[in-house]
């Protein structure tokens, strides 16, 4: 099990190892790494969650105080962390089978889960913009825009790249497939997420 938690984390710096051993689908193996899989799940979820028109207004009302807020995130950040591991994992699995996996679901939704490790690190800007915005990022309007605002915007962004492009590498280590088989593979449940975060910041 320590080796997965330590592959969960050296994913971020030599990810073609993590995603090879990805292959081992021996119930050992499996077990193993259901504990990192499921914290990166849940922490990119929340992480997800948070730049969202949702959280971002969710304090409008006057009623709620910050401790409800960090229960309200958790708790709808892991719902949705598990929906886009089952939804996503689904469209990466059907995209992979199409092109000729011979692949488990299983597997497809482990390879997302490690490559949006980048999602579940893009929680460490937060303690930063709850320091310099306070309870304004969770209201309409505030202190939380200007330059500050996109500087964070386009780091958050940079997050997301950065697992898009660890995915496309996961499925190509863990298939032996070229770049271009792989990017294809990898498509569909690319722009499904990024609709659905497009979606969530209207």
């Amino acid at each position: 099990m320590r080796d997965w938690w330590l592959r969960a984390l050296l994913v971020l710096q030599r990810p073609r190892p993590a995603f090879v051993a990805l292959r081992d689908e021996s119930k050992e193996s499996v077990s193993d790494r259901s504990e990192p899989i499921l914290a990166i799940v849940l922490l990119a979820g929340i992480a997800a969650l948070l730049p969202s028109r949702a959280a971002g207004t969710y304090l409008d009302g006057g009623s709620y105080g910050g401790l409800v807020v960090a229960v309200w995130v958790f708790l709808a950040g892991c719902l949705y962390g598990g929906f886009g591991f089952f939804a996503f994992g689904a469209l990466l699995y059907g995209g992979s089978k199409a092109l000729g996996s011979q692949g488990t679901y299983r597997r497809s939704r482990h390879v997302l889960a490690f490559a949006a490790a980048p999602i579940a690190l893009s929680l460490v800007l937060w303690p930063v913009k709850i320091a310099l915005y306070g309870e304004a990022l969770f209201r309409s309007g505030g202190s939380d825009h200007g330059v500050g605002a996109v500087v964070f915007d386009v780091l958050e962004l940079g997050f997301l790249v950065w697992a898009a492009a660890l995915l496309v590498v996961g499925v190509r280590a863990v298939h032996g497939w070229t770049w271009a088989r792989a990017g294809a593979a990898c498509a569909v449940a690319i722009v499904a997420a990024a609709l659905l975060g497009f979606l969530l910041s209207l």
